[in-house]
Parts: structure tokens; sequence; C-alpha cells
């Protein structure tokens, strides 16, 4: 996710996560420290209050289950929705939490959103359970640190896992002829594989947003506060260059509508059904305007062909 990441607003430090060597020595789940403990707030839902770190810190990352949930073990590409709390191991003062916001954050388990020591320590974990991490530098922030985490500290998670969503791997419905020929034709096949993209030969780019159904989908349709998976071909209608997609990563990209920056994207998900191809086609004054941008030439007018696969 190399380039929509920057359409986002990103308010919390786990999605500044950085890639962070690869001295990764596995789950340290038979080390004799013991985690901090926590100290208020215990149970499942219920605002955790953690002491300091006592002694040396775990030299891998360590994985607790504090209490364990009923729902389906996670894995790699769903979308989870969690609640957390974090501080450094030699700190008793959190440096983020969901708990006062009252708003759970939402991930893809695999997507490289947050940092590998969430990764890791989420995969496997069952629905309805609360975790607790102690992450060491290489699978956090490593050398660099983050905003108010220390170079090389090791950081201790209290996560609640809320909720998963199964994904399917396509969008599924009814097909909507695509009539207008001055517009791009996108592929309608549902095997999960990237759809084509074909756009004309010798017509301008529209000066206004286009949202079309390519599929039509059955599920609710999007608000402002949802948050959407997705599959997506991101391409610029000059040259029909494609700059971004999930399929060449084998993964699903999870949107917070409420994050979304670039005025088009929003505008264009919002009101479309749950489980719909979508094509959306960006002009400058919606996208990035006359600044480049991730290497994105300035006035540049974005095409995307978008599965709008669940909302979490």
């Amino acid at each position: 996710m190399r380039r929509l990441a920057g359409l986002l607003v990103v308010p919390l430090l786990l999605l500044s996560a950085v890639a962070c060597g690869s001295d990764d020595k596995g789950s340290d789940s038979a080390s004799k420290t013991s985690l901090p403990a926590i100290t208020a707030g215990a149970k499942f839902g219920e605002k955790p209050t953690l002491a300091k770190g006592e002694g040396d810190p775990p030299k891998a990352l360590k994985v607790e289950v504090i209490s364990e949930g009923k729902g389906a073990k996670l894995k790699k590409g769903d979308p989870v929705k969690v609640n957390y709390l974090g501080q450094m191991w030699d700190s008793a003062k959190p440096f983020d939490n969901s708990f006062d916001r009252k708003q759970p954050f939402d991930l893809t388990l695999g997507a490289g959103g947050v940092i590998p020591g969430w990764e890791k320590g989420l995969e496997g974990q069952k629905v309805g359970s609360r975790i607790e991490l102690s992450i060491p530098p290489a699978l956090g922030y490593g050398e660099q640190g983050q905003g108010e985490i220390k170079p090389n500290a090791t950081l201790v998670f209290v996560i609640d896992i809320l909720k998963s969503t199964p994904v399917p791997v396509s969008a599924k419905g009814t097909e909507v002829a695509q009539e207008n020929i001055d517009l791009p034709k996108v592929g309608t096949n549902t095997d999960g594989q990237a759809p084509s993209l074909t756009f004309p030969k010798q017509a301008d780019p529209p000066k206004k947003l286009v949202s079309n159904y390519v599929i039509e989908g059955t599920g609710p349709e999007l608000t402002a506060k949802d948050t959407v998976v997705v599959k997506y071909v991101g391409s610029l209608w000059a040259g029909g260059k494609k700059f971004d997609s999930t399929y060449d990563t084998g993964r699903t990209q999870t949107f917070p509508l409420a994050q979304v920056t670039l005025k088009g994207l929003k505008d264009g998900l919002i009101g479309k059904k749950v489980g719909s191809r979508v094509l959306l086609v960006i002009p400058p004054d919606q996208a990035f305007g006359d600044k480049e941008r991730q290497g994105l030439p300035k006035n540049s007018t974005l095409v995307f062909s978008m599965d709008l696969l669940a909302k979490v």
C-alpha cells in the first residue's frame, strides 16, 4: 500500500510502522520474564492500566493471553477491529490508546499497515480475546523511534480483539452495462484476479467525479462513518499507467472513510453498496490538484477499479 496510504489522514502511531531489519527471533512464549501487570481494568472491554516493566524486557516477541475468546482464529487477510493501550517497557505512562477515543481501531491482518509485532502477535488469536504483547524494537519502531516512542524501545500492548469479518475474494452481483464509450471499461471477472481496465483512445478525461457501478452488489450502502475492505487497481488517465494495485501484493486494504482525505475517493464510495465493483474517475480538483504527490504528476486524473468487499 505505497500510494493510497498517503491519501489517508493517519492519526494513530501504529499506522506509521517502519520495516525493521531481519533480526526477528520469533515468539518468546517460553521466556521467564513476566510481562507488566495489569493493575486496573483487567476485564475484556475495560480500559487497562499497566505497571512499569520489571527487569530486562524479553528479546523476542512475547504473547500472553489474558482471557481467551470463543470466536474464530485470526488469519492473514482478515479485517479486524480492536481496542488497545500501548506503553514502553520502562514507562508507566501510555503513549497511545483507543479506549479514550471510544473509537476501535481497524486493520487488515497481514496488510502491513501496523508494526510487525502486531501482525505476528495477533495472528492465530481468537476473536473475543484479550492479549498482552511485549514487542522488541526489531518488530516495533527500531532505532528510529516514533513520536513519543524513543529509539530501541520495547513496546507493551494490551489488545482486545473485538471483531473480525469474513471477506469474499471478489465483488459479486449484477453486471451493469458500461455504455459510455468516453469512459474506461472495467472487466467483470469474479475470480479474485485483477479486472482489466481499458481506456478510451481519444477521449478527454471528465471534469466531474465519476462513480459508476460495474457490478452492483446487494450489501448495505456505505456511509461516511463506515470502514470498508477493498481491492483495487489505480491508474492514471494519461497513458493508462498503473500506479498501485492490491492485486500485486495479494492483500486487501481497509479504509476508514472518515479518515480519507482524497475528496473524490471518499465521495465516490459513500452511498455505494457493499459487494460491488465501482469505476471511479477522479478529476484533479478532487484528487491532488496542481501538486505532484507521491510520484503522481500534478493535475492528474486518477482512475480506480475498486471492489467493496466488506464493511467492518
